[in-house]
């Protein structure tokens, strides 16, 4: 993007946020013009041999945000048609694949609630119909990129399927999840793509997810902003159901995954967390070590007081409430099971002033897995919907609950973490709960 765009966006904002949108709506479509030249100079230009792409940096600071500022549209009322046409443009500039498929009048997906959904299936990119992939990818996001591995069932062409984004624990890797959660087979059996996000090490040391620094807690910033931006791209390259979107997690993958669903509502209709911990358990390596051991000494679980309030640093609230799945042992000596319950507690405060749910609408049943694991199962929900589900594993460690015994961190006994939550995330309406 050459820099008279970067001013004119630059422009188009601040006039937007001073009041006159008639002079920003001129402006987006100046913009628009430059893109559209743009396009023409660059459209006989080859793709990426490496098949990396990159979507822009958002324009909003999530770190203004953060520091007391409400959120809200870059562009609203009169201006938001032209700046979604501006915002849809930008990111297919990047990706060659769906910008070449679309008029200059046609963005290439648009908003159903606030989840953005592909309009057709024109100009994705499709692996041969009638088998399986599982792919590997590098993604890049304002400066930092990933790899991935992307699983793509067979006959996915036929219709758009959903996607479940799994992210590993420390020390695993993509194809180590892969084998112990089973999520691949489960995907070829039902039909949805996974995409498996993979930390780098020069990140990370032990390829944890950095759930506990700020930075990587809010929207806009960080790993949940990758995550996220990684996630849309898929979407948009391969042609899913944008509406059906999921994401999980394992420890540390949990704990990130718990994040990016609090800051990605839009993206994201419903989250499962596999022995990890609540968005805001801490800022800190010192805090993150004390949260592991007995729980986030700032965070309340449900019924004992309104809000959320992190041991410290900014409230991490979600404005919209997504559907929670909680796994945990009761024996588990590197989480707390005090997590998982705080995970729930996060997941049913919205704005941080939601009470707390009337006793007639949470269930709780008590079972035993095949395997010969106890388990109690607790529902919380409401007109109709089930809002969480947070089951308790007894006796159970640090271990995927009726994993696989190819991958490490499992637990063969337990009762089927992967069957229990893709039922659970396929049981939800489409859109965001509560909006």
């Amino acid at each position: 993007m050459h820099a008279s765009l970067q001013d004119l966006i630059r422009e188009a904002t601040r006039l937007t946020q001073a009041g006159r949108l008639d002079e920003a709506t001129a402006t987006i479509q100046r913009a628009l013009g430059v893109m559209r030249a743009d396009r023409a100079d660059a459209a006989s230009a080859d793709p990426p041999a490496d098949g990396r792409f990159e979507l822009p940096a958002p324009a909003a600071t999530a770190r203004e945000e953060a520091h007391g500022r409400p959120e809200r549209s870059l562009f609203p009322a009169g201006a938001a048609a032209g700046a979604r046409q501006l915002g849809d443009g930008l990111e297919m500039d990047r990706q060659k694949n769906i910008e070449d498929a679309h008029g200059d009048s046609q963005p290439g997906f648009t908003a159903l609630g606030r989840r953005l959904v592909p309009r057709g299936a024109a100009g994705v990119v499709r692996e041969p119909s009638g088998r399986s992939a599982f792919v590997d990818g590098v993604f890049g996001h304002a400066g930092t990129t990933r790899r991935y591995k992307l699983y793509i069932p067979a006959e996915h062409d036929a219709r758009a399927l959903p996607l479940v984004v799994m992210l590993h624990g420390c020390n695993q890797s993509p194809e180590d999840f892969a084998a112990g959660t089973a999520m691949n087979a489960r995907a070829g059996e039902q039909g949805f793509f996974v995409l498996y996000p993979e930390q780098a090490q020069e990140a990370n040391p032990a390829r944890c997810w950095n759930w506990f620094q700020q930075d990587n807690q809010l929207r806009g910033l960080g790993e949940p902003a990758l995550i996220a931006a990684m996630t849309q791209a898929m979407v948009l390259r391969h042609g899913m159901d944008g509406r059906r979107v999921y994401i999980a997690g394992l420890s540390a993958g949990g704990a990130m995954a718990a994040i990016v669903a609090a800051a990605y509502p839009d993206v994201f209709a419903a989250v499962g967390v596999h022995s990890g911990l609540a968005p805001g358990a801490a800022n800190n390596l010192p805090d993150a070590l004390a949260a592991m051991r007995g729980g986030a000494a700032g965070l309340r679980p449900q019924g004992q007081g309104k809000g959320l309030v992190p041991v410290s640093g900014p409230p991490i609230r979600p404005r919209i409430l997504v559907p929670t799945i909680v796994f945990h042992g009761d024996q588990d000596r590197t989480v707390h099971p005090r997590n998982g319950e705080q995970v729930i507690a996060a997941a049913m405060e919205r704005l941080g002033t939601m009470p707390a749910m009337p006793e007639q609408q949470i269930r709780t049943e008590q079972g035993v897995s095949a395997g010969g694991q106890s388990y109690t199962r607790s529902h919380h929900g409401g007109q109709g919907q089930a809002m969480s589900e947070h089951w308790t594993l007894h006796g159970a460690g640090h271990a995927w609950s009726g994993g696989r015994a190819e991958g490490s961190y499992t637990d063969p006994s337990g009762p089927d973490a992967t069957g229990e939550m893709l039922r659970f995330f396929f049981a939800q309406p489409y859109g965001p709960a509560g909006h």
